[in-house]
């Protein structure tokens, strides 16, 4: 049977580890809850000594997850706001997030709103989670806000995962081959044409061409990593401006039009649906969901929706008008404002685009990895070439 770790507090404030066999993880919460405490983390014990959390890859930011849903947890029991906080800062092991929440709960006791607390760290905590929790205190429901989001945090994690994942073999590919390609040109190259050139044989034109291509490598090796360097420095300050981010945002449409419409649709559906399930106001819930946008380009087609909305045109018209986004969202959209449902509308839009990204994504991939694939063994194929190229002019040579 498996083994879980828990950590769990009393309704006193009394904090309790240890472990607990059960089938699965819901059977041990269920068995913690019915012996009077309140669980706050759960997990499968791993056997393995090598882990993320072992070498800190966990940022205090990824934790923002485990946080809402601990303190979801310590809500629900009934604890007040300040002890759940509190009990959060003690069991928390990242030092960076403790400190963010010791910080959040002096705000508190001097004052200020839960929300107003939050804003003060907003490269933790953005301005959809702050926006979400306002409006859960200003209705008096911060435990569903909360619930919901925790479906928005899980749900937003899971794509990056999945995208994470389809790319990461591509990216291996790519590095190992442009490593290759560069000990053979480099390194091997130069020692095996040192023998040939000491025999007096004319070599390929492929050959040669390798050679004169290492020997400038090797010679000037340090003017490419600084042209390499001063190159990805102007780069990212073009990408700063606005003429460049939206040009850069607009040529990976062009080369992933299909994967990023979807992603994007995807993104600011599930964003606003969760703002407007959570009582933000519409005005508010378009800024903070137009901020979530990554592209460029489909986030400046996103200003005028406001404009539109101000002049009681409602939401579909404009979006419509700005032909950003597909067709059966658009429909989805006007169906969800006409009977009210606007917001279980939209989560089932960016239900719907995510699944239809991850069929795009394994598609884009199983096109690519070919492609990088052929591309480096016609590069890999060239340099071999080119050196039984040599071995073979040998029989050219007088004796």
């Amino acid at each position: 049977m498996p083994t879980y770790s828990y950590s769990s507090t009393t309704r006193e404030g009394v904090m309790m580890d240890g472990v607990i066999e059960a089938h699965d993880e819901k059977s041990a919460l269920n068995v913690l809850k019915n012996s009077g405490v309140i669980p706050l983390k759960i997990k499968l014990q791993n056997n393995s000594f090598i882990s993320a959390e072992k070498f800190g890859f966990n940022s205090a930011k990824n934790e923002v997850q485990t946080f809402t849903t601990e303190l979801y947890a310590l809500l629900g029991a009934g604890l007040p706001l300040d002890r759940s906080l509190n009990i959060l800062a003690e069991i928390t092991e990242n030092k960076k997030m403790k400190d963010i929440i010791s910080a959040t709960l002096r705000s508190i006791r001097e004052g200020s709103t839960f929300s107003d607390a939050l804003e003060k760290h907003p490269h933790i905590f953005s301005g959809l989670y702050v926006n979400m929790i306002r409006a859960g205190e200003s209705g008096g429901v911060l435990g569903v806000v909360l619930e919901k989001l925790i479906d928005f945090l899980e749900s937003s994690k899971e794509l990056k995962d999945h995208i994470f994942s389809a790319l990461i073999y591509p990216a291996i590919l790519v590095v190992t081959g442009i490593i290759s390609i560069i000990v053979l040109v480099t390194y091997v190259l130069p020692k095996f044409s040192v023998i040939f050139l000491d025999m007096g044989t004319e070599l390929p034109l492929p050959t040669q061409i390798l050679i004169v291509l290492s020997n400038v490598i090797l010679s000037i090796w340090w003017i490419i990593i600084l042209i390499i360097i001063a190159g990805s420095f102007v780069f990212r300050s073009y990408l700063k401006t606005e003429k460049g981010r939206y040009n850069w945002d607009a040529l990976k449409i062009k080369i992933m039009g299909d994967v990023i419409l979807k992603l994007e649709t995807a993104r600011f559906c599930r964003t606003l649906g969760a703002l407007l399930r959570s009582g933000v106001p519409l005005l508010q819930a378009i800024k903070n969901a137009k901020d979530i946008v990554g592209n460029y380009v489909i986030s400046s087609a996103l200003d005028k929706i406001s404009a539109g909305i101000k002049k009681g045109q409602g939401i579909a018209k404009p979006l419509s008008d700005a032909k950003i986004f597909p067709h059966l969202a658009l429909s989805m959209i006007k169906v969800g404002e006409e009977t009210g449902q606007l917001d279980t509308m939209l989560l089932k839009i960016a239900d719907t685009y995510e699944k239809s990204l991850k069929v795009s994504i394994k598609k884009f991939v199983s096109f690519l990895e070919p492609a990088l694939i052929l591309g480096m063994g016609l590069l890999t194929g060239f340099i071999v070439m080119s050196m039984l190229m040599a071995i073979f002019s040998i029989t050219d040579i007088p004796f």
